[in-house]
């Protein structure tokens, strides 16, 4: 059962997405908060798998309680869901330590697939979240000399096809899906590539990427 906590200033949200995950058989909600004060006092007493957070909060910043949250709670995953989608948001979310990030827009099916991904450890990040990621990566990396460790010679086949499509934003469950292998086995493939390289997010493996001609765009 994956524990899940809500933190969003407008009950009307936060009414809105416990009415999408209530029915789930693997996903309880074992807490709710308006602020960062009332968070961090139900944190003391209840341990959620996944905070789902919003960036703007009448205290704190979403930002400052992830930052909070992965210092003192690390097993927590942090799931950033807000309407607020610019560069500096999405980057500074994932330097505080966040494992993904949602527009509020988003399907029930998509914000049911980013807590199973989160829960079992990968980062997911939306369609829309992912480009402006890749967009930013493309920018910066046009000026700059590819990595020297070369790709073919440190990866075998497998694994440069699975670090391909994780650059190009597919996420586990689907990259299992159009290779006919299991999603644990995605994930292992995973956890290789990026020890062979020397890597510690997904977000580091589209710099890879990109660097290195992998994907284009």
């Amino acid at each position: 059962m994956k524990k899940v906590m809500l933190v969003d200033d407008h009950t009307i949200v936060r009414d809105g997405i416990k009415a999408l995950l209530t029915d789930q058989d693997d996903i309880s909600i074992i807490g709710e908060a308006s602020n960062g004060r009332d968070l961090l006092s139900l944190l003391k007493v209840h341990k959620p798998d996944i905070l789902l957070l919003d960036i703007s909060l009448p205290d704190y910043s979403g930002i400052e309680l992830c930052e909070i949250v992965r210092r003192d709670y690390p097993g927590i995953q942090v799931l950033f869901l807000s309407m607020y989608t610019s560069e500096e948001y999405i980057f500074n979310a994932i330097k505080a330590g966040a494992q993904g990030y949602l527009p509020k827009n988003i399907s029930q099916t998509e914000l049911l697939l980013a807590i199973r991904t989160i829960s079992q450890g990968s980062e997911y990040f939306s369609e829309s979240i992912s480009n402006i990621i890749l967009k930013s990566y493309i920018k910066k990396a046009k000026n700059k000399e590819p990595e020297s460790l070369n790709p073919e010679e440190s990866l075998s086949k497998r694994e440069l096809e699975i670090l391909k499509l994780f650059a190009e934003g597919f996420p586990n469950p689907q990259i299992a899906e159009k290779l006919f292998i299991s999603t644990r086995t995605v994930e292992s493939h995973k956890n290789h590539i990026m020890q062979k390289l020397g890597l510690k997010s997904t977000v580091d493996l589209v710099k890879f990427a990109i660097r290195n001609q992998i994907i284009e765009f």
